[in-house]
């Protein structure tokens, strides 16, 4: 089975957002695989996904703040400033990351460690909407094919 959907992530401020739920609830046929995967491409250059800790917040405002530090927006050698301070930087951290990830599917649900979760890294100060390209392939019988 295959299965495709362009899915819609609410508008979020700059920083790292855990997005688990609002990627399964965009998945209406998640349930059905026994044995699958899941691979997310967003569709932005300045945003990015990543798996991490999903329990404690803490992480994902440790992760900004590491990053606003490793990539500042007022580095005098960038050359693409006309969008904003904000936006080599946002390019610079899409890349670091990466806009895709592929997560295991277990018995209808995204087999993720006890603590993980999906984030998004909104690396805009208002980068808007962000969209993706999820596409779910497995069995739906837990045998191959």
């Amino acid at each position: 089975m295959w299965d495709q959907r362009e899915i819609t992530l609410s508008p979020r401020a700059r920083g790292f957002h855990r997005v688990t739920e609002e990627i399964v609830s965009g998945l209406p046929r998640l349930a059905e695989v026994r044995v699958g995967l899941l691979h997310l491409q967003l569709l932005h250059t300045s945003a990015s996904l990543t798996l991490n800790e999903s329990a404690d917040p803490d992480v994902r405002h440790d992760m900004d703040a590491f990053l606003r530090d490793l990539v500042p927006g007022d580095l005098p050698y960038f050359r693409h400033t006309l969008e904003g301070d904000d936006d080599m930087p946002a390019h610079v951290a899409a890349s670091l990351f990466g806009t895709q990830l592929t997560v295991a599917v277990r018995e209808g649900s995204l087999a993720l460690g006890t603590w993980q979760g999906i984030w998004l890294g909104e690396h805009r100060d208002r980068g808007g909407a962000r969209r993706l390209i999820a596409t779910l392939q497995g069995s739906l019988d837990g045998v191959g094919g």
